[in-house]
């Protein structure tokens, strides 16, 4: 995270006992106590293993696939969206967020603000990079009243619209519905959405707001790179030169 504090700043998860059980009677002495039914012949008595076959339960057939088990069905997990409602509304809070994702997933702990301090925030998912999400507090003695939500590192958590880490430029405007304002690349090789252009990413709801930074591709070529390192400078993301460098997203911040 790049001075993300400040930069929001500026810009806006029997029978009894055993002994009682009689003993089995001997299958001979049963065979010849047994009465013979007189109307059937010797070769048509069926004899006590016979029985005993019979009775058991039906066996498939040699070479007959057993019948598959059904998996019990597991309780689907919670969507990797965040939203500008629900747990992620600007009037949420800790209890919130542990009711809906389940309070062995959620921890309350220190942050780094990115300007040398800390701040306690919720952490969803804090030992998961992929599913991690931080939630910092207007309240933090009351863990209450979000202001900030950071999806960053290797978070696979999306944001509004469908906005995540590692979307190309060209995506991020599609998503905006048209080209948007960034400051050039700072030295962190950092670039940040500036304006959105009156694009869908202005119209979010519940006073939802979006702020999102990009890193070049390294692969780039080396001249783009440099044309457009100045984050004193804005820039159109249609812009040639921008899209030479081929940037992607590389944090999320959802603030209210």
């Amino acid at each position: 995270m790049c001075r993300r504090w400040l930069i929001w700043l500026v810009l806006g998860p029997g029978l009894g006992l055993p002994g009682g059980i009689p003993a089995p009677l001997d299958a001979s002495w049963q065979a010849q106590a047994a009465p013979r039914n007189p109307q059937l012949n010797a070769e048509d008595e069926l004899s006590p293993g016979q029985i005993q076959r019979a009775q058991e339960p039906d066996r498939a057939a040699p070479g007959t696939p057993s019948p598959k088990k059904t998996a019990p069905k597991r309780s689907p997990e919670p969507s990797k969206v965040v939203a500008c409602s629900g747990a992620f509304a600007k009037d949420s809070d800790h209890e919130k967020l542990a009711a809906a994702f389940n309070p062995e997933n959620i921890d309350f702990t220190d942050i780094d603000s990115g300007d040398g301090r800390t701040v306690k925030a919720s952490v969803l998912f804090p030992s998961d990079p992929k599913r991690r999400l931080e939630v910092w507090w207007r309240d933090q003695a009351a863990r209450s009243g979000i202001y900030l939500i950071d999806i960053g590192g290797q978070s696979t958590w999306a944001g509004p619209k469908g906005v995540r880490l590692g979307l190309p430029l060209a995506g991020l405007e599609k998503l905006n519905g048209k080209p948007f304002k960034l400051k050039g690349f700072n030295a962190d090789g950092v670039a940040i959405v500036s304006g959105w252009q009156k694009g869908a990413f202005d119209q979010l709801p519940g006073d939802c707001a979006l702020q999102v930074s990009l890193r070049p591709d390294l692969k780039s070529p080396a001249a783009a790179r440099s044309a457009v390192a100045n984050d004193q400078q804005e820039f159109t993301s249609s812009d040639a030169v921008v899209r030479a460098s081929r940037p992607t997203i590389s944090e999320i911040l959802i603030g209210y």
